[in-house]
């Protein structure tokens, strides 16, 4: 085992960490977890008992894992074969009990990615090639296939499930027990099985310091898309047309051209 820095680190004696693995100041370890040979443990990261970490895995600063997490396993892929694929995990995430989440197969980057400041409750899942950027929530028994894309400040409610490859866009809120089989823009409420919109996250928008301005703009651009009666690519130009300047309609926008499963209705 590698250990850096001179800031003590706490194993608990009952732990299983191979020596290969790299240990940075400050982590705490606790009873009975395993710690594989090419695993990366960054400062202050503090691991619960009864957690499995392994594969190819690193995990940053300041992190919270807790009991019966697994972390960096095997792809669920049938067509992976032990190839050396990555999971990499950003700071100050919080991964609640019995979570899962897996590294990449081959068939992308090798690349399954958590950023910084996200909280996975307890069962979720986060699938092979997933890429998850910061301050997301998945609630109790979200889960993920493979190949999905979240994006800054979205909320997935409970027992969500999400299809491969769907985009969910920037401060989006999911309602539990939803469905997800197409892309979800940034910006929205959904929920249902399968998903549908229901208009702006105005609450949600309101709560991260949105301007009342920019919350009118995106509610205009919202009913011109969906509403108006004209086809998304008219709908798209009007919008551009209305709000040049608007750096939150003009992502909306760009989500929108960009959608490869087709976005949710």
């Amino acid at each position: 085992m590698m250990i850096s820095g001179a800031q003590e680190v706490s194993i608990h004696p009952t732990a299983i960490v191979h020596p290969n693995a790299r240990i940075a100041e400050g982590v705490e370890i606790g009873p009975y977890s395993v710690i594989g040979e090419h695993v990366s443990i960054g400062k202050g990261t503090k691991v619960a008992s009864h957690v499995l970490i392994e594969g190819w895995t690193t995990i940053g600063e300041r992190n919270r894992i807790f009991s019966f997490s697994s972390i960096g396993t095997p792809p669920q892929d049938i067509g992976y074969r032990n190839e050396e694929t990555y999971l990499v995990i950003g700071n100050d995430n919080v991964i609640r009990e019995c979570a899962t989440v897996h590294r990449a197969t081959t068939k992308a980057d090798r690349r399954t990615e958590i950023g910084h400041g996200n909280y996975l409750m307890a069962y979720s899942h986060v699938a092979h090639d997933c890429k998850l950027r910061n301050n997301i929530i998945m609630a109790n028994s979200a889960g993920l296939a493979g190949h999905i894309v979240i994006e800054d400040h979205a909320i997935l409610g409970g027992i969500v499930g999400v299809h491969q490859h769907v985009r969910i866009g920037a401060y989006a809120m999911i309602g539990g027990q939803s469905a997800i089989v197409q892309d979800i823009p940034p910006y929205v409420s959904a929920a249902g099985n399968r998903a549908q919109l229901y208009g702006l996250n105005t609450i949600g928008l309101k709560r991260r310091g949105f301007s009342d301005e920019t919350i009118n703009h995106l509610k205009k651009a919202y009913k011109i898309i969906f509403r108006s009666g004209m086809t998304i690519e008219e709908a798209i130009n009007k919008v551009v047309e209305e709000f040049p300047d608007s750096r939150e309609v003009n992502y909306f926008v760009d989500f929108m051209r960009h959608s490869k499963r087709g976005v949710t209705r």
